[in-house]
């Protein structure tokens, strides 16, 4: 290890609140710039001494944040990024003795990978975990640990592995026997019945960090080191949910050596077919009435070397449902058979969480489900040809054409409408004479001297208090969208915050920044998001929320934690000083802007629905071009 922490391009640009492309033009033309001192070529890395030292010189350098400094410390300690997860993982072990009181059961850090009770690094993350709490901390150093990675790791991503926790329901126990570090254990965590955590990996550094991240957010969690297949470390155990997002392409799985295993109930897997061991191990370890849920690549649903699995599965009623969440990626829900075989198999082409969730709960009732286009339940005699091809696509019903043309002219109205509103809504604005611009003020000083307010929501929801009825909640998506609350909740304590017209508020989601005012009274505040609430003879709040939306803003603002959602620490966001005459003059351009955004968005929207239905109504005939439609020649764009 050394002593001296060592930082990219990347971290550069972080430090100085700017972009790395910034950082790339300061070494070409500043010579003083500090030279690397390891790395390669197109991927240096530089002392951070120095650079602290240049970018203070050229004032160019920003207080350091908690969360900066912990992982800038946690790199100098490790003195590599090979050996950067043992020390994140010691990291870990250490925050969960401090807020526990005793060692965590299961694999942990190697011993030499231990951090000095005094070091640096261990100052600085518990810093990070008294500030954020330790669960959150150790989610965002292991977040930026993912990106040191690049690609010698992955991770299955949060809103893939929150529908499948959806999709495995009410489940006591659950068990992924290729766990990585715990992304579907957290999201069977997170869903809200899971009181018992299993988890099983090969790799022990992604076990280690599992093992913290799960005590650090549970009490009954037990991870294990081994190859699953070939050494299974939960034998007995039949959970009530098996989640799975197994290592594809591995064709050293085990096949000669597990060629008379019990688990392959339904048929011996092709040596390259390692996917369908999975799904059978999976199905091995689920208990009666259980349900397992395994990420699968597309091509499994129709290579030739595994139809027998595949018919088998559909024969005896294993396999319930195929989701189809892209064209590279599927996911097959899957349930021990009790006794008769169901007449049908769910397919869905959709990657909407909510409709794949609530379509599932419709089947389940309804076994002749279908929505054209989206999902349909498929006679499984119609799937037992020679493919046996679970394709979702190619099984769905065509849309139905009967109000193609009817909906075509509505949508072609409204479109129109539309774009003869949207001139008028640009903000009249022109270049300043001042290129100087005017002095500015940190929002965290705006709160102290009393001209704002800012509330923090839950940093997650409690589910029991999450339901289809009660008040409207709003959601980070909502906020980035410019969308109505799309969600619902019934406060059971005074966590939530009722949000009132004029509040401003801030989301960070999938690396988009966006703040927007509130227009009407009522709606709750959800998970991740930031309030603030202003005094209206101060501050004008459409001004705010305009210039909280800079680049700048959104840069320093954002503390991107593991996944597509962000941590907002708004307090590091500035605003020009200007009086609330010329704030209002500004708030008016803004709020114009803000009706443009949302007119645009709905105008894209339109015309891809225009399209759809052009084509359609093509097709099936219900469509035909107006007289003189088609110039001869057609102008050059």
């Amino acid at each position: 290890m050394q002593d001296e922490a060592t930082v990219s391009a990347t971290d550069i640009a972080r430090l100085a609140g700017v972009g790395r492309a910034a950082v790339s033009n300061w070494r070409r033309r500043h010579p003083d710039f500090p030279q690397p001192v390891g790395g390669t070529p197109i991927s240096p890395v530089f002392a951070l001494p120095e650079v602290e030292t240049w970018l203070r010189d050229q004032g160019k350098l920003r207080e350091l944040p908690v969360e900066e400094w912990a992982w800038q410390q946690l790199r100098a300690e490790a003195g590599d990024d090979l050996q950067l997860g043992g020390v994140l993982a010691a990291a870990g072990d250490a925050l969960v003795k401090e807020h526990a009181g005793e060692t965590i059961p299961g694999p942990s850090a190697a011993p030499s990978a231990a951090l000095s009770p005094g070091s640096g690094a261990a100052e600085a993350v518990a810093d990070l975990a008294a500030e954020w709490g330790a669960s959150p901390a150790f989610e965002f150093l292991l977040g930026r640990y993912w990106e040191a990675q690049g690609r010698r790791a992955s991770a299955t991503p949060p809103d893939v592995a929150a529908v499948m926790a959806a999709l495995a329901g009410d489940a006591a126990t659950v068990l992924d026997p290729a766990c990585g570090t715990g992304e579907l254990l957290v999201a069977a965590a997170e869903n809200g019945a899971a009181r018992r955590l299993l988890g099983q990996d090969a790799d022990s550094g992604t076990t280690a960090l599992a093992t913290v991240r799960l005590a650090l957010r549970h009490d009954d969690a037990a991870i294990r080191t081994g190859d699953s297949l070939r050494a299974d470390g939960f034998p007995d155990v039949l959970a009530d949910a098996v989640l799975c997002d197994p290592p594809f392409h591995v064709r050293t799985w085990g096949h000669e050596e597990l060629t008379a295993d019990p688990r392959w109930e339904y048929g011996l897997p092709p040596r390259l077919e390692p996917e369908l061991a999975w799904v059978q191990h999976a199905l091995a370890h689920v208990a009666p009435g259980g349900r397992a849920v395994v990420l699968m690549p597309a091509v499994v649903a129709g290579r030739r070397s595994g139809r027998r699995i595949r018919a088998q599965l559909l024969r005896t009623g294993a396999l319930r449902a195929v989701i189809a969440l892209s064209a590279a990626q599927h996911v097959w829900v899957l349930q021990r058979p009790e006794g008769g075989t169901p007449a049908t198999l769910l397919m869905i082409d959709d990657a909407d969480q909510e409709t794949i969730v609530s379509t599932w709960e419709t089947y389940r009732n309804d076994p002749e489900h279908d929505e054209p286009g989206v999902s349909r339940a498929v006679p499984i005699i119609d799937l037992l040809d020679e493919d046996v091809d679970l394709t979702p696509a190619p099984h769905l019903s065509a849309t139905g054409s009967e109000r193609t043309a009817e909906r075509f002219l509505e949508t072609h109205d409204r479109l129109a409408t539309l774009l003869e509103r949207l001139g008028g809504l640009l903000p009249a604005v022109r270049p300043s004479a001042d290129q100087e611009g005017s002095p500015s003020v940190l929002v965290a000083e705006l709160a102290r001297i009393g001209y704002l307010a800012i509330h923090q929501a839950p940093l997650r929801r409690d589910q029991e208090e999450v339901t289809g009825d009660g008040q409207p909640l709003l959601t980070a998506e909502d906020v980035i969208e410019g969308r109505p609350a799309s969600a619902r909740a019934t406060p059971a304590d005074g966590r939530w915050i009722a949000t009132r017209a004029g509040d401003i508020v801030i989301a960070a989601a999938a690396h988009r920044f966006a703040a927007r005012v509130v227009e009407g009274d009522g709606a709750l505040l959800g998970p991740q998001l930031t309030l603030l609430r202003v005094d209206p003879e101060r501050l004008d709040p459409y001004f705010l929320a305009g210039v909280l939306g800079s680049s700048a803003n959104a840069r320093t603002s954002t503390v991107q934690t593991t996944g597509t959602t962000g941590r907002v620490d708004i307090r590091r966001a500035r605003m020009p000083r200007l009086p609330i005459e010329e704030q209002r003059r500004y708030g008016v351009a803004f709020r114009r802007m803000a009706e443009f955004e949302s007119a645009l968005r709905s105008t894209v929207a339109l015309g891809e629905e225009m399209a759809r239905l052009l084509a359609d109504g093509t097709a099936d005939g219900t469509l035909v071009p107006a007289p003189g439609e088609v110039p001869v020649h057609w102008p050059s764009i």
